[in-house]
């Protein structure tokens, strides 16, 4: 092989998680922390002093950063690390200090008047931040005192935080016991049944998989509700000592989105659900079924005499690196850096998390990818995706911490328009009928993953923050709510649905970000009039689009849009036109398998 499929940790710390160049650091952000709150607690209003303050909460959020996401990566690559459970609370020990001195801070920015605050902004240190002291300031205004916030960023420890990692170490204990076709049966990790329920060639055996699957996770979901009833609701307890009852306030603050523009946008995406219902239907009778059935719904279609395409994971690097090169050469370079430097963890193996992901290291200015890779074109298109964050981070590397934090929503531009790219490019490489068929199918997964799978999620968050803010909810209703969701958002468009979807996913159980989800269906959209408009200026649209991404954390999403793409999100024009390209490919699959139903 020509790049490794296991990721290199040790150019970060070496040692694993035994590493003392990890404990030294630990114990310098310990120091940094501490001389970072002697600054704030002296800090009297002038420009030179909030600038060296900035300065000093810079080092420290990079070092948390480039900590948490050493650790992480070490518990993703293993669950059953334990050194690195014990390390992740050692680094969640020192994040109370942290929040409180960020909450000192904030108060001190919120006294100010007026007329003082808006000239520490003329500051040539301060004026690149304005946005982010402006949002700091109104933060401030919205919370308790110091020392409330401060017990309540200390219990988060062993309450919000704690359900989420509880959550962790319930799934390490999935395991899906999977018949070969030689009789013999094996264990599956969570990670490794998913793609194989979702992506194996054989009706039967996504069948059995995911027959399976739903009784296994059953099989613990009183253990999952608990997590879910505990987590959320220590998250509804802390909106309510603050005074907001509203549970998406917080999730529309941190995507910098106003509600007007979400509700738009799932207007727009429930107006043209028909089309994706007729969609699945007709993949379904190429099956030979009547209506989609859950776990069929990402299944390669494969018909005549057609061998799906694979590649091996040197085939997708390098065909990654080709394509991105027609839309931006620095895209295309970074991208071989990354499998270069062995930045990504891609090896099929048990004891690994399901899912992937790509996280930042900001001290060393570097990415790490972790993924399943199992040779599909599917895997190909998730490998760009999270390359795709990858380069989003890499071209702010030279930007104050504050402005290089984007939220979820844009989070998912980068990343999706490189998924885009490759979609298109194997699409192009179509020899036959049957092939094109198939490749645009697996186009298509995205977007019915975006328009439908996304918007159950939606439709059950909702609802259950609903139930959870009038006391707990059993575990049968919880998965109620999820089957009614997925009924709503499919319009009864599927022969089955998946009860217990809502334990098997991971981003219900995520701690810092309320309403993981529908931020992956305004970053597709987002992303496709990019992508429409880069098609027309090919690699000219580099700089325009690298000047984009550097703006993410600097500006409302809205006021992103109508700078760089000058559109209003509050219209349903923008979603429509995105829409419109999604009914294009539908429209061609439609009429390309039309002789195959007959």
């Amino acid at each position: 092989m020509k790049y490794a499929i296991n990721w290199d940790l040790d150019t970060i710390f070496p040692g694993g998680s035994a590493s003392p160049e990890l404990q030294q650091r630990l114990t310098k952000l310990s120091e940094e922390l501490t001389s970072y709150g002697d600054a704030v607690q002296q800090f009297d209003a002038t420009a030179d002093q909030l600038a060296t303050i900035m300065q000093q909460q810079e080092v420290i959020t990079n070092g948390f950063s480039q900590c948490g996401s050493f650790i992480n990566a070490l518990l993703s690559a293993d669950v059953n690390d334990a050194k690195a459970k014990i390390l992740s609370g050692q680094l969640s020990d020192l994040r109370p200090r942290f929040q409180l001195t960020a909450t000192i801070l904030a108060k001190k920015l919120t006294e100010l008047s007026d007329e003082s605050f808006q000239t520490l902004l003329t500051s040539e240190a301060l004026q690149p931040i304005a946005f982010r002291l402006k949002e700091t300031r109104r933060e401030g205004q919205e919370q308790l005192s110091e020392a409330e916030e401060n017990i309540i960023n200390t219990l988060s420890l062993d309450g919000l935080e704690a359900w989420s990692q509880h959550y962790d170490t319930l799934v390490a204990t999935i395991e899906i016991p999977f018949t070969q076709a030689d009789g013999t049966t094996v264990n599956l990790s969570a990670g490794q049944a998913f793609n194989k329920m979702m992506g194996d060639p054989d009706a039967a055996v996504r069948q059995q998989l995911f027959d399976t699957w739903e009784k296994i996770w059953g099989e613990k979901a009183d253990l999952f509700s608990d997590t879910l009833n505990h987590l959320d609701g220590f998250r509804l307890s802390t909106y309510k000592l603050h005074g907001v009852d509203d549970y998406l306030k917080q999730p529309l603050e941190y995507n910098r989105l106003k509600k007007e523009t979400l509700d738009v946008m799932w207007d727009t995406v429930q107006k043209n659900k028909q089309p994706i219902i007729d969609y699945l239907t007709r993949k379904a009778q190429l099956f030979g079924k009547e209506k989609m059935a859950w776990q069929d719904q990402d299944a390669p279609i494969i018909l005549g005499n057609m061998e799906e395409r694979t590649f091996s994971f040197d085939e997708a690097a390098a065909f990654i690196i080709e394509n991105f090169h027609k839309f931006s050469p620095k895209m295309s370079s970074f991208a071989k850096k990354a499998f270069e430097k062995s930045w990504i963890e891609a090896e099929d193996r048990p004891g690994k998390r399901p899912g992937g992901y790509c996280t930042e290291l900001p001290e060393t200015q570097e990415s790490r990818i972790f993924m399943t890779y199992s040779n599909s074109v599917n895997e190909v298109a998730t490998l760009a995706h999270e390359l795709g964050h990858a380069f989003h981070s890499s071209v702010m590397w030279d930007l104050p911490a504050l402005n290089r934090d984007y939220a979820m929503n844009v989070a998912e531009t980068a990343s999706t328009f490189a998924e885009l790219i490759v979609a298109d490019a194997t699409l192009k490489e179509a020899k036959t009928k049957e092939e094109k068929i198939n490749l645009l199918d697996t186009k298509m997964q995205n977007a019915i993953a975006m328009f439908m799978n996304i918007h159950a999620r939606y439709i059950f968050e909702n609802h259950f923050y609903q139930a959870r803010q009038k006391g707990l909810v059993s575990t049968d209703e919880i998965t109620e709510m999820m089957v009614n969701a997925q009924k709503e958002s499919y319009q009864n468009g599927l022969a089955n649905y998946h009860p217990h979807f809502w334990a098997a996913k991971l981003h219900f159980f995520i701690d810092d970000v309320p309403f993981y989800n529908f931020p992956y269906t305004f970053g597709y959209l987002f992303s496709m009039g990019i992508y429409a408009y880069a098609t027309k200026q090919g690699t000219s649209f580099e700089d325009a689009y690298i000047a984009l991404l550097r703006d993410t954390a600097s500006m409302t999403t809205e006021e992103l849009a109508e700078k760089h793409l000058q559109v209003d999100l509050t219209k349903p024009d923008f979603w429509q036109a995105g829409i419109d390209m999604v009914l294009k490919d539908v429209a061609t699959f439609m009429e390309l398998t039309e002789d195959y139903v007959k």
